[in-house]
């Protein structure tokens, strides 16, 4: 049986996942990937896990006066083994928190059984002004994959 995949990855329990090969320009010199190249692969992971959720981000800037943003505001890494030329990564992207001005997401890239990063992103939700606004629940429900709670 074979598995098809869109451009965009697809949605999964809780999140997204993502396949993208390492290509000769993501390596060094020892055909390892630059550490740097990780976060690349990982930004394609959250941007592809909003368009799944029906959120492009060109959009969202339009989406009402204020305009929604979002940015990274913290970013935890811990590289566990490399990647090589030619695999084939597997970019999980899982909602942890969406509501208020942030979201948390965990991360993680694997090459077949090979773990080779985890990471932590904190997302600040600002408007085009840079300014710190509110998450609407529509978006925050998209990501939790449940109704918000109303207090």
């Amino acid at each position: 049986m074979t598995e098809t995949f869109s451009l965009s990855g697809h949605l999964i329990e809780g999140g997204h996942r993502l396949h993208q090969r390492v290509y000769y320009e993501d390596t060094d010199f020892s055909g390892l990937v630059y550490h740097a190249r990780y976060l690349h692969f990982l930004e394609r992971g959250r941007t592809d896990y909003l368009r799944c959720l029906g959120c492009e981000q060109s959009e969202l800037i339009g989406v009402d006066e204020e305009g929604l943003v979002f940015v990274v505001h913290r970013m935890e890494l811990d590289f566990k083994s490399p990647a090589r030329m030619d695999d084939i990564l597997d970019i999980e992207t899982i909602t942890e928190k969406a509501g208020g001005a942030k979201m948390v997401l965990r991360q993680t890239i694997h090459a077949g059984e090979r773990r080779l990063i985890e990471a932590k992103v904190t997302i600040a939700v600002v408007n085009r002004l840079g300014r710190p606004r509110r998450l609407p629940d529509t978006i925050a429900e998209k990501f939790l994959g449940r109704p918000i709670e109303q207090a």
